[in-house]
């Protein structure tokens, strides 16, 4: 028997409409494999192209990171319009030479090798990441406690660059930055600073409402420093001691009441019942005379506004700035009704002279220490061997 080969095949015709449907599919997968291998090799910056860093922001609230193919992205958001971002950063590799294919932000090449920093917090914060011998330059030493800084002065590693707010503009240029450690203020600039190349990195930590997320800032300066791991062990290490001594307070009985500072000229500054100090008394386990206040920044007051909120108060914390200790006899020859608080009459007065330590560098970075202080202040019972390094108890 003689089978006709339309029996297996199809007809001429019918075949190769058969094979031209064949190259059609093939043709087109070939077409869709180089669209995505083109779209690949390009750095995009799109919603969705990158994803948050989970392991990098977990308190802070002020910056973002995102990991693309080639460079990482870290936003700042604006504290003073929260729509809108202050700064992009792209992090690229110091040999990465598609500058011009990135997206709009300002570029940094990473790591950075020499930098002026403006403020001691962020002096501090770079000793910890053992990057310090990479400050070429400061703003105000005179305020900064860290011993790389005053000694790389005396021996002409570091420059001296005199006032945050007016610094040397030629040292700078001479110095050759290849980026400004700073932290922005509403409604001031950076004046000539702002005209040159060089990045200017915007740290926002002090605008953090919790300890541990400005604590947490750490981890934004290691990624321009190539520290991230060490950032990550370093905040780790402050979290786990923080909770620890926040938890102490769970078993506490009574939650002492307290206030703070002292009146400026007719003034008297309060920090907010949503602001990093609050939370940080409310975690000591103590009530915050201005708890139900809804500002995270700091009230201007008057001294009468003051005493009718805190005259009962048991606890009053002072930080002030003087070679000269301050006393019971001297705080009520400086304003005689400051002895009518209560705290004043029980001597139950703890002050924290900022110009004999390094409060402010620590608290920003280490606020596990100042909690651990504020306890043993509030509940000495809780804390029976611990001895406070900045908050004394103010004598006669």
């Amino acid at each position: 028997m003689i089978l006709r080969r339309s029996y297996f095949l199809p007809e001429n015709r019918t075949l190769k409409m058969f094979y031209m449907q064949q190259l059609r599919i093939i043709y087109g997968l070939l077409l869709l494999c180089l669209f995505w291998g083109f779209v690949g090799c390009r750095i995009t910056d799109k919603p969705g192209s990158g994803s948050p860093d989970s392991d990098a922001v977990k308190y802070a609230t002020g910056f973002s990171v995102y990991r693309m193919d080639d460079y990482i992205r870290i936003d700042v958001r604006n504290p003073w319009d929260t729509t809108r971002i202050l700064q992009r950063y792209l992090l690229v590799d110091s040999l990465f030479d598609r500058i011009d294919e990135l997206p709009q932000g300002t570029v940094v090449q990473v790591p950075l090798e020499r930098v002026i920093v403006y403020n001691a917090v962020h002096c501090s914060m770079l000793d910890r990441l053992g990057v310090g011998q990479r400050v070429k330059g400061v703003c105000e030493p005179q305020y900064i406690k860290s011993k790389y800084v005053k000694d790389g002065i005396a021996d002409g590693n570091i420059e001296n660059l005199g006032e945050s707010q007016a610094p040397n503009l030629e040292a700078i240029i001479d110095l050759t930055p290849q980026a400004i450690i700073a932290s922005p203020i509403k409604g001031k600039n950076y004046g000539g600073v702002a005209k040159l190349k060089t990045p200017i990195i915007e740290c926002l930590d002090y605008m953090e409402t919790t300890p541990l997320g400005q604590a947490e800032w750490i981890r934004f300066l290691s990624y321009f420093f190539g520290k991230e791991m060490l950032a990550d062990s370093l905040f780790r290490d402050t979290e786990r001691s923080y909770l620890e001594v926040k938890s102490l307070v769970s078993s506490a009985q009574h939650r002492p009441t307290v206030f703070s500072e002292m009146k400026i000229g007719s003034v008297w500054y309060t920090a907010g019942g949503r602001s990093f100090v609050a939370n940080l008394f409310a975690d000591a386990g103590a009530d915050y005379m201005w708890r139900d206040d809804l500002s995270s920044g700091s009230n201007a007051l008057s001294f009468e506004a003051v005493f009718d909120r805190a005259s009962e108060a048991q606890f009053w914390l002072i930080k002030y700035n003087s070679e000269v200790p301050l006393t019971y006899e001297r705080l009520k020859n400086d304003y005689r009704p400051y002895a009518d608080f209560s705290a004043f009459k029980h001597r139950n007065i703890f002050i924290c002279n900022t110009g004999t330590n390094d409060y402010y560098e620590t608290l920003p970075q280490a606020p596990d220490e100042i909690l651990k202080e504020f306890v043993a202040i509030f509940h000495p019972e809780l804390l029976p061997d611990y001895t406070c390094r900045f908050y004394k108890k103010m004598v006669e």
